[in-house]
């Protein structure tokens, strides 16, 4: 039984969709809200059979006019009463409006469903009882579904068993309006270009901007096709290129919307339209119709990257967004059109009520009754008998990539956990009991030269420019590193003036080595080996545990030398920090409706606990496969992390200490870094370590030769991605870990295209 504040006849929306759905495998009965009686007659029911929908019956209660609310909800509880007497089997109550409540409360069932489509007490005139009797709802309800995230977001607090459904569309009724569709008579006179919109006309309605666009293009037709509701007609502005064509019926609606140019959403940003989740954004793309839309949140978040979809805040953006869009419908580029049709791919209402009808069974089992937290005391992240799509091990930049990927593309259902008690993983920072900014794990510079890269990472960060330099502490001066001309001419005295004199100088020092194969070969070659045993022996003796004689070039490789008087430690063409930090940056990635987190969860405990189709892995490879051919070597660090009563401790983010008599390898303080200002600055000293979390892979070739094994292993492990550095046994900077996670969604991408859009949406449901 649904209780409906929309009038089953009244417009085409979400309970239409879903309850002619439910009705194939139960009936549905529609409560609506009641209509006067005629004078003199008393209470009654008005029942009929849903037109062209079986299994659906529309129930309308008749009540005497001039009730006061107690009486009237005591007619209607008798009214109801009588009625669900009639009915056979087991009763699920279905809310749409929390003002239903008071005379239903009492009814027996096996469960109570409260989707909520809307905010409905933002609503003009909306009931001043509505928010008490919405406390009520949720504490009865066994699940509760919302109409868009950030409705999610609003209660997902508020009860413990919450799940966002946004929009759904049926692609093959809208779609047929791509295919050329005849004009109805009342638009046909109208002429182009025609923006429109169709939907109810009410106080979410921008009338003002919708009059603003009509002044400055009076050569665009805007035509507006809906019933006006709770406001007045004479409100409307009128203009001679504005055009009310009143409510139509759902059947209708492709025919208006296929004779469009571009579709418009003019929705005012107010209460009223804080939460929504427009069904119109993708019945419109459906029909092939780009869209300009003010900026709504949860058109912004899940529609903006699509370049068919553009925001726009006042009446010049909208002029300029409705002619980009007029462009995308007059060119030939199709390639908008397949971004559309990849984006709405799983969204239709069928996957919807599947997957919903999928939960509802959880809470609907005999003998079985969902446990939550009270209200107002969070949510659940992690239930045994919960169903993912995937499972992605490890919080950190390959994880978090992935899992938001997939949630906001694909609409996949994630579960991330992690050992660690936060998300961010080696890059988390945090503030110190003295309110400063740290890198827990030691300093993560963030540099980049893909443009891509940053422009992703862009959506949850603002960044602050930085550029980071490192001091070497040799012959008691403290010289920059890399090795360039500022640092011979301090160390030696050399007078070099130019780069060539600079090259002239390590050329003449350099020992050439005819077959390079160590990290000491690389650098001797290069300098020679007096700069070796000053800056590179020492240090890579304390970081690897070996001299450099026995580490693979590689790692030496990456070090640079130069001849210019550039101390700068990279030369990316972006280097920047996240504002706000990076664990911030992190939150944000994650804060996603489909993505739930277990912290503090070993995956060795609760492999066999959780139910998911596929697993992201993106800790120790060897450890997956539980060490089956011996422990990979890596190489650790512990970090101590201090205090200095100063502004400022050295005159640069990092000074590395290359000599084997200082135990540590580096200090960092961490204010450099962030910009943060504070009487007091943080340091963190380094101290590697052959035990403890695995940092480093050790670049050796019997340690790469173990990794082949285990990576032939994990090539023949259905159902099981690795992705990520200790995943691949491989060192990567924050930026290839984020490069090489996207590449890795591109190619599920390309997988999920091939097989079938809709089937990943659909493992909930079966």
């Amino acid at each position: 039984m649904c209780f409906s504040h929309l009038r089953w006849d009244f417009v085409f929306q979400r309970p239409q969709h879903l309850m002619s759905r439910f009705a194939k495998s139960m009936p549905v009965v529609i409560w609506e809200e009641p209509i006067f009686a005629e004078a003199g007659a008393g209470p009654s029911l008005d029942e009929r059979s849903a037109k062209d929908m079986a299994n659906v019956t529309v129930v309308t209660p008749r009540i005497p006019e001039g009730l006061d609310v107690d009486a009237e909800r005591t007619i209607l509880k008798g009214l109801l009463d009588s009625y669900s007497a009639t009915l056979d089997g087991r009763l699920i109550r279905w809310y749409y409006t929390p003002m239903m409540l008071p005379f239903s409360r009492h009814l027996d069932s096996v469960a109570t469903v409260y989707d909520c489509m809307d905010e409905l007490s933002a609503f003009r005139f909306a009931p001043t009882e509505l928010l008490d009797l919405e406390r009520e709802l949720l504490e009865a309800a066994d699940i509760v579904f919302t109409g868009g995230y950030s409705l999610y977001e609003a209660k997902k607090k508020r009860h413990g068993n919450v799940h966002p459904f946004p929009s759904s569309v049926d692609r093959a009724h809208f779609g047929a309006a791509r295919g050329g569709i005849a004009d109805p008579a009342d638009q046909a006179g109208i002429a182009h270009p025609r923006l429109g919109f169709y939907g109810v006309i009410d106080e979410r309605i921008d009338l003002d901007l919708l009059a603003s666009v009509a002044d400055l293009r009076p050569d665009w037709q805007l035509v507006m096709v809906g019933p006006v509701v709770k406001i007045s007609e004479v409100d409307l502005p009128r203009r001679p290129n504005i055009h009310y064509l009143g409510g139509k019926s759902y059947d209708e609606l492709p025919t208006y919307l296929g004779n469009w140019d571009v579709a418009m959403m003019p929705f005012a940003i107010n209460e009223a339209t804080r939460f929504i989740s427009p069904t119109k954004t993708p019945e419109y793309l459906a029909a092939g119709k780009p869209v300009v839309s003010t900026p709504i949140k949860d058109v912004k978040r899940h529609y903006e990257k699509l370049s068919g979809v553009m925001i726009a805040a006042t009446a010049a953006q909208f002029v300029d967004a409705g002619e980009r869009a007029h462009a995308l419908t007059a060119g030939q580029d199709g390639e908008w059109l397949a971004e559309v049709d990849l984006a709405l791919a799983d969204m239709s209402w069928d996957t919807t009520q599947a997957r919903m009808a999928a939960l509802l069974g959880e809470v609907t089992k005999e003998g079985q009754k969902i446990e939550r937290p009270a209200f107002g005391q969070g949510q659940y992240t992690h239930t045994k008998n919960k169903k993912y799509d995937y499972l992605i091990v490890g919080c950190g930049f390959a994880g978090s990539v992935l899992a938001e990927r997939l949630a906001t593309q694909h609409g996949a259902r994630v579960l991330m956990i992690d050992k660690r008690d936060h998300v961010a993983g080696n890059a988390y920072d945090e503030y110190d009991k003295n309110g400063i900014l740290y890198h827990k794990y030691g300093p993560h510079i963030f540099h980049a030269n893909s443009d891509e890269i940053v422009s992703y990472l862009s959506q949850f960060t603002q960044w602050r420019p930085y550029e980071h330099r490192v001091l070497a502490n040799v012959r008691d001066q403290q010289v920059p590193i890399p090795i360039n001309r500022t640092t011979l001419n301090m160390l030696f005295n050399a007078g070099l003036k130019t780069d060539e004199d600079a090259a002239a100088f390590l050329a003449a020092r350099a020992e050439p080595v005819a077959d390079i194969k160590t990290s000491e070969d690389v650098v001797v070659n290069a300098v020679g080996r007096e700069l070796y045993e000053l800056f590179f022996q020492g240090y890579t003796r304390k970081q690897w545990g070996l001299d450099p004689s026995e580490l693979d070039k590689l790692v030496t490789a990456r070090i640079p030398t130069r001849t210019n008087t550039d101390d700068r430690y990279f030369t990316d063409k972006h280097q920047i920090m996240p504002l706000e930090g990076y664990t911030r940056m992190f939150e944000r990635m994650l804060d996603h409706p489909l993505i739930d987190k277990s912290l503090g969860t070993d995956f060795r405990d609760v492999r066999n606990e959780i139910d998911a189709a596929h697993i992201i892995y993106t800790g120790p490879i060897d450890e997956y496969f539980d060490w089956r051919f011996g422990k990979l070597p890596y190489r650790s660090l512990r970090f101590v992390h201090s205090t200095i009563d100063k502004e400022w401790f050295q005159e640069v983010g990092t000074v590395n200490y290359p000599s084997t008599d200082i135990p540590y390898t580096r200090i960092s303080e961490y204010k450099h870094l962030t910009g943060q200002q504070h009487p007091r600055t943080s340091i963190t000293l380094e101290y590697p370590s052959a035990e403890g979390d695995p940092y480093y892979p050790i670049p050796r070739p019997e340690n790469q030769a173990l990794f082949k094994r285990y990576e032939a292993l994990a090539d023949s492990t259905a159902g099981v991605t690795f992705v990520g550095r200790l995943a691949t046994y491989r060192y990567y900077n924050m930026d290839q870990i984020v490069g090489q996670a996207l590449a890795t969604f591109r190619r599920m991408d390309e997988v999920r295209t091939r097989t079938g859009a809709s089937s990943q949406e659909l493992r909930l449901a079966i």
